[in-house]
Parts: structure tokens; sequence; C-alpha cells
């Protein structure tokens, strides 16, 4: 496949390709009347770039784990990732329950929401999250627990 055709793809600039070249990502395609034609092993690598960098690899670790001199090295660098996409799913995860509750507080400011706060203290594992003032309280009926204040 050409340059183009391998680049809409993966929705990927050519200039995107040439450039993974010139890093040693990706090996040089075989040029057939001067024209760079890229192969299914070409496919495979440019998957494994593009997920990568949506999984947090810079380029360079990117080459590292591709260019690693054996098996071992490869899963060690695998592994490293694998923690660090752990943790993010985890702080994604809290950021997804904190807007859930947002979304469905009746509270004007959900912030002062007690529920919403409980959440914040259990998500940041603190005991320094400063009580709410008996101004800052829901309003009456709202215990910040509920359909309408998960807790």
């Amino acid at each position: 496949m050409s340059i183009g055709e391998l680049a809409d793809r993966f929705g990927l600039a050519t200039h995107v390709l040439r450039h993974w070249e010139a890093m040693g990502l990706l090996s040089p395609a075989e040029r057939i009347n001067g024209r760079r034609r890229y192969t299914t092993a070409h496919i495979a690598r440019v998957a494994v770039i593009v997920r990568g960098k949506a999984g947090g690899f810079s380029l360079e670790q990117l080459r590292e784990v591709l260019d690693a001199p054996d098996r071992p090295r490869r899963r060690m660098l695998l592994r490293e990732q694998h923690a660090e996409l752990e943790r993010r799913i985890e702080e994604i995860e809290a950021s997804k329950t904190l807007i859930e509750h947002a979304l469905d507080c009746e509270v004007a400011d959900f912030t002062r929401c007690p529920g919403f706060r409980r959440l914040v203290e259990r998500l940041t594992d603190t005991a320094d999250v400063v009580p709410l003032a008996p101004a800052e309280q829901a309003p009456p009926g709202h215990a910040g627990v509920g359909p309408s204040c998960r807790s």
C-alpha cells in the first residue's frame, strides 16, 4: 500500500509516517518506482505505535519496546506501562464518579453538597477536607444520598 493509504487507514498525515521512519520506529518501506510501498508488517507496527501513543507511551518508549533485544526486556517495559495505565484508569474512574455526582446533584453548588464532599474525602483518602459550615449545608430534604446524590 502507498504511504497515503497507510496514513489514511490510521487517520494520520503522511509526514507522521515519514517522521516515524526517520526516528527508527518504522522501518523504511520498500520503494517501487520511487514510491514507498508498505506491507502488512508495517500496518501492524503502525497499529502498535498508534495504540501505544494513545496508551501514554512516548515515541522513545515505543522504540525501546519495539526494538527490545529480547522478550524479557520487552515484557518488563510492557509491565511498567501496564501499571501506569492501571493507575491512570483509577484516576479516570475517580474523575468520572465526581462528574456523575455533579450531574445528578440537586444542590446549586455541588461542591457544597455533603455527598460530594464525602466522595472527595473517600477518593482523596484524606481527613483534612474542611467540614461544611451551617450556611453551606444542602437544602432541606437533601441528605446527600439517593438517586439525585450518589455517595
